[in-house]
């Protein structure tokens, strides 16, 4: 529940702070009479991410075993390279995001037909429901405690939507920039969890070779074997006497570190690989990052290292009108 909770939080926390941009812009171009297609938009998007999520969980019920595995499997697997994309692209792009969100409006203003600002805003918010859809649903199938897993990720996004408001009316100061760099590393070690149980599901199918599969390596009795014995194709481990898998302990440990009572190497593997590799990107990014806002303290204050960044005021006016979020008289 926690850990869907602040996925919930920094999902609904972004597109909180996109919707409070172009409604702080409209109100700002005196154009509230078209206010209402935006939120068609906005609303479009939100029940596009549900029906997602619906079709998800439903739809797995007609499969075979083997196909919810390949399906699981796969769509963790694309779960984990979006996470990964936005993450890094959200840090390079953010800070052009206003203008790029104010000169979507302009363009649909002057197009003058219904559908173009409508699109602004489904366009807008779309890509962080279906990011958050299909991660809470990944995490979801990975430690199956479906309904703690939806209230957490549900009471997640009231705050964030809460946040935003009061963020927007100016009622609460949040330093948005420690707060999507703590989470922005929360999903790296998220993602590499829903890695290691794509490819556990991926192997119960048969695809990747695993304990699950002829390649395993077996005992005389017919087990597969355990630690170096057992490389590559073998259990890395084996601890599920010790920790149960079904016990509150492993199902916290799932959903927060990824980690699971029995992993097979190449899981371990997996796992490591990507902490290693995503996470030391990531920090790098931040010490990129650090210089800057040491040499601009009145702009880092508001203007975080990666997806906050899309509320901070433009060069021009920065140092004029710190903000962290839009309101309806910033610049």
């Amino acid at each position: 529940m926690f850990a869907t909770f602040l996925i919930g939080l920094r999902e609904g926390l972004e597109a909180a702070l996109v919707v409070g941009i172009l409604v702080a812009y409209l109100k700002r171009l005196d154009r509230k009479d078209v206010l209402p297609r935006l939120w068609i938009g906005v609303g479009a998007a939100v029940l596009l991410a549900l029906g997602i999520g619906a079709v998800l969980t439903f739809g797995a019920y007609a499969l075979t075993f083997q196909g919810q595995e390949i399906i699981g499997g796969t769509l963790s697997l694309v779960t984990v390279a979006m996470v990964t994309w936005m993450i890094f692209w959200m840090r390079k792009a953010g800070r052009t995001m206003k203008a790029t969100l104010q000169g979507g409006v302009d363009r649909a203003l002057e197009a003058g037909t219904v559908w173009a600002l409508v699109l602004v805003g489904f366009v807008s918010v779309a890509r962080e429901g279906i990011e958050t859809t299909l991660l809470l649903w990944s995490m979801v199938q990975s430690f199956g405690d479906a309904p703690s897993a939806v209230l957490g990720a549900a009471l997640g996004l009231v705050v964030a939507v809460l946040a935003g408001w009061l963020l927007s009316r100016g009622a609460v100061r949040l330093d948005l920039s420690r707060f999507f760099t703590w989470t922005g590393g929360f999903l790296v070690v998220i993602a590499a969890g829903v890695l290691a149980y794509a490819i556990s599901d991926l192997q119960e199918a048969g695809v990747v070779p695993g304990p699950f599969t002829s390649a395993a390596p077996l005992d005389g009795a017919g087990a597969v074997l355990v630690g170096a014995a057992g490389f590559p194709f073998g259990w890395a481990f084996d601890v599920s006497t010790a920790i149960r898998p079904d016990s509150a302990l492993a199902v916290l440990l799932q959903a927060v570190v990824g980690f699971m009572p029995r992993m097979s190497w190449i899981q371990v593997i997996a796992w490591v690989l990507y902490l290693a590799i995503v996470g030391t990107l990531f920090v790098r990014g931040l010490r990129r990052t650090a210089p800057r806002a040491a040499a601009a303290p009145s702009v880092s204050e508001s203007v975080p290292s990666s997806a906050p960044a899309l509320v901070a005021a433009e060069p021009s006016t920065a140092h004029a009108a710190p903000t962290t979020v839009p309101s309806e008289g910033a610049s």
